[in-house]
Parts: structure tokens; sequence; C-alpha cells
């Protein structure tokens, strides 16, 4: 019983651990003039400028569309 509760506590600190550095990350995913993060999407412009869109504004939400499927694991069993 022991051995079950500290798997569960180590489990929730790398969670907490992940959730923090991939917050604190400033981009996610970095290709040829489009960088993405989890609050913009920014794309750059013919002349070099970025164009920025918050990321709830162009119809996805990475956090919600992570989320979604963790619930539905919790809830339906």
């Amino acid at each position: 019983m022991l051995l079950l509760l500290l798997g569960i506590i180590v489990l929730h600190v790398t969670v907490l651990v992940l959730l923090f550095v991939s917050t604190i990350v400033s981009q996610w995913l970095v290709n040829d003039g489009h960088t993405a993060d989890l609050w913009q999407n920014c794309t750059a412009g013919g002349t070099g400028a970025f164009q920025c869109l918050a990321s709830s504004s162009n119809g996805e939400c990475p956090l919600g569309s992570g989320l979604l499927p963790l619930a539905a694991l919790v809830l339906l069993p």
C-alpha cells in the first residue's frame, strides 16, 4: 500500500514538473517562418514582420485539446 502511494506521489510530481516546463518554454514549434506556443501562433510576413494571433482566436487551444481526452479517460470508467 505504501508503494502504491509513493508511485502516485511520484506520478503527480512528474506531471507538475512537465506542466511547468511546457508552459515556461517560449516556443514549442518553430518551422520556416512559423512559430507556435501555448498563447499565440506567429507567422513571418513577406517583409519579415511577424503577424501573431492568439491561440484562442484561430480556433485551436492546445491545452483544451489535450485535456479533453484526459477528462474522457478519467470520467468514462
